[in-house]
């Protein structure tokens, strides 16, 4: 990249993406305006036309790499822009990427342009570049603004709204991307936090090219499970922990953006495990975490619950209550009836349920808690260390990891002894998801045989309990959506035997 070339981009770009729930383009074009950071700024519009390029082996994505070929303004007057981005962590809202942007004469990918980049490391003698062919498109009317803030630092606001389309199928953008031009990344969640105010956001944690590929693959409503990051022993608490929260926040808010579009009960699953691993590794992080950093979750309140009854809903509907229905039914078509009309009326209420979560997500408190989360996470490596953080760090990563498990068996150990009751067993069960959650956390750090004991003990436990607890969650259930009296005594009963079976 020459320094001379006007059009060239700094070599690393840091941006903070944010998903719009509640997107209206005027309306939030005009919300925007008003506020007090970006009010009396005149904002610019691009027309942009992006597309990817890639292998048919997508070796590009598979290296983290993204190449794109951008067509700023009309087609009468177009200027040509080649962008290569490399790296960025993936699991978080706050992308840091290194990005190489040149002009380039017209409609074609220039290898030349790629000279100074690290695409000589990629591709030296020029064969992956060969097989380089488009692979989607994104097209979006962009408008931005220019943000100086006190202190020196430049951030650009871009509301982004339009669609990404390849092979006759489409999704939309809308999108906010708040990208650092000048100073400290600090910047960006204070004009964030600014606009999470009045508008509701979402951390956003998977780039227009991800996503791009995820349409070309149908995997768009796939839902995101756990994938523990690697740890290793010469960690810092702090950093380990970073790595590891991130991650479980990472679960859940993408599985929430999923939500938005999908019905698949699979993908609410994952997003109450997401969130439970978290709260579960903020627990097991807890003496290594400043606690006057930690932000509030009590704007979350009302989403989690609903969230915890959608859940029990699909589980009644999908899982529990479908063992029982030939044993119900036995061929009368009467019974039959009657068992329809259950699950359609357990339906109709996850339908309600679904669309309460969509609400909830519209309303600005519940982004700009998730932001203020993500804020957290970013910083947790520059926090100033408890007490107790200094007294972990007397001791190696591993060492404290391995006490920290070991501590959570012994909890769920004396837990069993309490576990004659149904309160007993609940919070039996709950120690059992933080020991398992626990070891998946930390499993590189572990000693293999005794935690795989510990490790099926705990699922086991999770598993036998939970079902038991379904079955009487699923009671309940039909008995508030009002189900046939005979229908719903005989639920009771298969319940008050299985109780008296174990």
């Amino acid at each position: 990249m020459k320094k001379d070339d006007a059009l060239s981009r700094r070599p690393q770009e840091l941006e903070l993406k944010l998903a719009l729930p509640a997107c209206d383009p005027a309306e939030l074009e005009k919300k925007l305006a008003r506020m007090p950071g970006l009010a009396r700024r005149k904002p610019s519009h691009l027309q942009l036309h992006n597309t990817y390029y890639d292998t048919p082996e997508q070796t590009l994505r598979r290296k983290r790499v993204a190449l794109r070929l951008r067509r700023v303004g009309s087609d009468a007057k177009p200027e040509w822009l080649q962008t290569l981005k490399m790296g960025g962590t993936g699991n978080s809202a706050l992308s840091q990427r290194g990005e190489w942007e040149t002009s380039v004469p017209g409609a074609q990918l220039a290898l030349p342009a790629l000279e100074a980049t690290p695409w000589i490391d990629i591709d030296p003698d020029g064969d992956l570049f060969r097989k380089l062919a488009p692979c989607f498109v994104t097209s979006f009317d962009r408008t931005s603004w220019a943000v100086r803030k006190p202190g020196g630092s430049i951030v650009e606001v871009s509301l982004d709204v339009g669609q990404i389309v390849v092979e006759g199928k489409s999704i939309p953008i809308c999108e906010l991307e708040l990208e650092l031009l000048a100073g400290q990344p600090s910047a960006l969640f204070g004009l964030a936090r600014q606009i999470a105010r009045s508008i509701a956001v979402m951390p956003e944690t998977r780039s227009k090219a991800e996503r791009g590929y995820a349409l070309a693959e149908d995997s768009l409503d796939r839902p995101l499970r756990a994938q523990p990051p690697p740890l290793h022993a010469k960690m810092v608490p702090a950093e380990a922990a970073q790595c590891v929260l991130r991650e479980m926040f990472c679960q859940f808010t993408a599985n929430l953006n999923t939500l938005r579009h999908s019905n698949a009960p699979e993908v609410l699953h994952q997003a109450r495990v997401g969130w439970r691993r978290f709260r579960s590794a903020c627990r097991l992080f807890k003496p290594v975490l400043d606690a006057d950093t930690v932000p509030s979750w009590e704007p979350l309140k009302t989403l989690l619950t609903l969230v915890g009854e959608l859940r029990d809903l699909d589980v009644a509907r999908t899982e529990t209550l479908p063992k029982f229905a030939d044993a119900y039914t036995a061929g009368n078509v009467r019974r039959e009836e009657k068992w329809q009309a259950l699950n359609q009326a357990l339906t109709q209420s996850a339908d309600v349920q679904r669309k309460a979560i969509c609400y909830a997500l519209e309303v600005p408190s519940v982004g700009a808690a998730l932001l203020g989360i993500t804020q957290w996470l970013e910083e947790l490596p520059q926090q100033k260390e408890s007490g107790k953080a200094l007294d972990a760090l007397d001791m190696s990563f591993r060492r404290w990891a391995r006490r920290c498990i070991a501590r959570l068996h012994k909890q769920l150990k004396g837990a069993l002894h309490d576990a004659d009751t149904l309160e007993g067993q609940h919070q039996a069960r709950i120690l059992a998801k933080r020991t398992r959650y626990g070891i998946e956390a930390l499993k590189p750090l572990l000693n293999r045989q005794r935690t795989k004991r510990w490790y099926r003990q705990a699922t086991d436990l999770q598993t036998n309990i939970g079902m038991a607890r379904d079955l009487v969650q699923a009671n309940l259930l039909v008995v508030k959506v009002e189900a046939d009296h005979e229908l719903a005594e005989f639920l009771r009963g298969v319940a008050v035997g299985q109780e008296r079976s174990n």
